[in-house]
């Protein structure tokens, strides 16, 4: 079998998988009624639908059965989408909810600084941009969305790892410090002094620590629960970010933070969290 024929066949086993579980969702919206005990479609009923043969239908069914994307009766012997689906709704609506709820956040922001905006979060071990917006005196032509950092060399990644539980913390700095730059920050006591301090002020700052000649501020964005869910980040020329006379940047910046945590609903964070517990 050549490579493009194999190829193919992995798209169109994926096509097929993809139209079960359309067919699942379908089906149950017309059929349940609300009912939570609606039975699904047999292995038969859906090779039917798809015009393939039963095996074909349910080997594909077999292969979304073990990664939980549909789910089997075993007294019906009849399928119905699965618990992960839900799982995986959650984590993309809580994504776009922010992203939806920040962006007029991050565009005034932009507006009032003339600098670049971004939306960031803590993935795994590094800080990505889910939104961004560009104000009218940035030259930067850089798209920042999706681009993954260290969590040290950032703004967000420092006012982020300055408000997370302290397991997230001790596990980030317990890794070796990659320097970007000359300028990036290496040494651990170094970068727990500026951590404590950001925990205190309310927002953090790189100095030509991910790029030369570029700075930027970050303050965190809080959950409902108090939780840190986020950071806006400022970045622009370094020579403009610590120059004065400007707009007032940091407390621009954590306004803008505060007007987006209250937008998703929190109301303050208790002192047992400010204590770190």
């Amino acid at each position: 079998m050549s490579n493009d024929t194999r190829e193919a066949d992995v798209i169109r086993s994926v096509d097929r998988a993809v139209a079960i579980l359309d067919l699942l969702a379908s089906s149950a919206g017309r059929e349940s009624g609300g009912n939570a005990d609606f039975a699904g479609l047999s292995g038969a009923e859906v090779a039917r639908e798809l015009g393939v043969h039963r095996s074909t239908a349910l080997r594909l069914l077999g292969t979304l059965e073990r990664h939980a994307l549909v789910e089997r009766d075993p007294r019906t012997a009849k399928y119905r989408l699965g618990r992960r689906l839900p799982q995986l709704a959650r984590v993309v609506t809580g994504e776009l909810d922010l992203r939806h709820v920040a962006r007029p956040v991050c565009e005034n922001l932009a507006a009032s600084t003339g600098e670049t905006v971004t939306l960031d979060v803590l993935d795994g071990d590094e800080i990505v941009p889910i939104e961004q917006s560009t104000g009218s005196t940035s030259f930067v032509s850089v798209n920042w969305l999706g681009r993954r950092t260290p969590v040290h060399c950032t703004a967000s990644g420092k006012v982020i790892l300055a408000f997370a539980p302290e397991p997230i913390r001790q596990r980030l700095l317990a890794r070796p410090l990659e320097p970007r730059t000359p300028r990036s920050i290496v040494d651990v006591p170094e970068l727990e002094k500026q951590l404590n301090a950001a925990r205190e002020a309310g927002y953090a700052r790189t100095f030509e620590e991910l790029e030369l000649g570029l700075d930027a501020i970050a303050a965190a964005v809080f959950s409902t629960d108090g939780d840190v869910l986020a950071a806006i980040d400022v970045s622009g020329p370094a020579h403009r970010l610590q120059a004065g006379g400007g707009p007032d940047l940091v407390g621009l910046t954590k306004e803008a933070a505060a007007d987006l945590s209250r937008r998703l609903g929190f109301r303050g964070r208790t002192s047992r969290r400010l204590a770190g517990a």
